[in-house]
């Protein structure tokens, strides 16, 4: 054994999150700096995800096949072998344990009438008709073809097939296309069980960039959705980036993040696991809490020393703390709260007494977990919202996936007679000051007093 190994085996992981105080004068330098992250994408990774786009696009299946059997180490005559049939996934949720097969039929309950509340709010047609008889509305409609992409591999996470399938499903999706790779053919039955709960249409065990591009461009056996969702490694990512405008998709996601604004009236024990519990994603994951009381910022770090040891992805925790984590004594609540706002974080836990105090002053947040027993965790799987989030700073301009992403929105427009005569004038004005004469004669042509040769007497601009 060398030296190096020896001290790597004896020196004890720790992780200390930067303290800062926002009284003190380098604050905003180190914290600007804290936050930093480039989600500029690697060239190499860029120009390799080019390639094999292309190469799905002009080739279909034939590429698809080559692609999944170097990269997931998977042989196959045909794409259609990919195809898991619908019966194996029934077969999977009847030989999961009854504990994992009950779990999924709640979580999923939960996630669809969270989802059937929100498409009642926001995401049905509607129309009204004006004083002139003029019906003005909205047609909402689902779109017809979705692709979910489901990470596999060293990670299973079939709370990802919940959140993506189940929106789809309320909203009216007429089908819903799974991805999944399968490295070396090792399918998870937890995740096939949870595409059959949540009605999945087709699963395909492949993955990455060609699994993108299969989705967006269609090949012989692979059908071309609308629409992309799912979070996936840097070449899935950039894949979603590349695709976008052939194909919607949901957001092109960061590492995850947390952000706990605490009083200290939560155990700090608590309050350290879920910071652990976002640090554990990734090594780039970010950890914050905001508190104006320094003596339970040491408590918290002092559980963060003592429960460490007992996490099995200790290394990664305490990479993500050392290098991204930060404990921020505030002046206040108030003070962490305007903080909270310009993070804009994905997960915000409000810690305290009173959350529903601190709540309206929370502007810019993917989602808001209030009070000392509302674990992040219980979002991440059966609170009933979505856990896809905005990361990055995007929670200041974007949503969590939701009803609304899977439908798309018609206006609807029915003019009267009476009404006709109203808008024309207005119409005729304003398009002949565009310089749009077509536009404007259109309108005009429904004037009671239009006149071929120009002399218009009802509000119609003249020629």
């Amino acid at each position: 054994m060398s030296s190096d190994t020896a001290l790597q085996t004896t020196t004890p992981i720790s992780a200390r999150p930067l303290r800062l105080n926002t009284q003190s004068a380098d604050f905003e330098q180190a914290f600007v700096k804290r936050l930093h992250w480039s989600a500029s994408t690697d060239q190499a990774i860029e120009e390799r995800v080019a390639g094999i786009l292309s190469d799905v696009q002009s080739r279909g299946d034939a590429a698809v096949l080559e692609y999944t059997h170097t990269f997931d180490r998977l042989s196959a005559k045909s794409v259609a072998e990919l195809c898991i049939a619908p019966e194996l996934l029934k077969q999977a949720f009847d030989a999961i344990p009854k504990s994992q097969r009950d779990s999924l039929i709640q979580a999923e309950n939960r996630v669809r009438t969270y989802h059937q509340a929100q498409k009642k709010a926001s995401g049905e047609s509607w129309s009204y008709t004006d004083e002139q008889g003029n019906l003005l509305g909205q047609k909402v409609t689902p779109l017809d073809r979705v692709g979910i992409y489901v990470p596999g591999g060293l990670a299973a996470y079939p709370s990802s097939v919940l959140m993506n399938a189940v929106p789809a499903h309320v909203a009216g999706v007429g089908e819903i296309i799974m991805v999944v790779p399968t490295p070396g053919g090792a399918r998870n039955q937890l995740v096939l069980a949870a595409a059959y709960v949540a009605g999945v249409t087709k699963v395909f065990t492949i993955g990455g960039a060609q699994a993108v591009g299969a989705l967006a461009y269609g090949t012989h056996t692979i059908p071309g959705v609308d629409k992309i969702t799912g979070p996936g490694n840097a070449y899935v990512a950039a894949a979603k980036r590349r695709v976008f405008g052939k194909v919607g998709i949901d957001m092109i996601a960061g590492p995850s993040e947390i952000l706990v604004i605490a009083d200290g009236s939560t155990p700090a024990e608590w309050v350290a696991m879920d910071l652990f519990s976002q640090a554990e994603h990734d090594e780039l994951a970010q950890s914050i809490l905001l508190c104006p009381d320094p003596s339970y910022i040491d408590l918290v770090q002092e559980a963060i020393d003592r429960l460490l040891p007992q996490m099995q992805r200790s290394e990664i925790i305490a990479k993500s703390l050392n290098g991204r984590g930060a404990l921020i004594q505030t002046a206040s609540m108030e003070e962490a709260c305007a903080i909270s706002n310009r993070i804009a974080p994905e997960h915000l836990e409000i810690s305290s007494r009173d959350p529903q105090k601190w709540e309206p002053h929370l502007i810019h947040a993917g989602a808001i977990f209030m009070g000392a027993y509302t674990s992040e965790s219980l979002g991440d799987y059966c609170a009933g919202p979505n856990h896809v989030l905005p990361t990055s700073g995007t929670a200041r301009f974007s949503s969590p996936l939701g009803v609304y992403d899977f439908q798309k929105r018609s206006s609807l427009i029915q003019v009267s007679h009476a009404g006709a005569q109203q808008l024309g004038g207005i119409a005729s004005v304003l398009a002949r000051g565009e310089g749009l004469q077509a536009h404007a004669t259109a309108a005009e042509m429904r004037l009671d007093s239009y006149d071929p040769q120009g002399n218009s007497t009802n509000g119609g601009a003249q020629k």
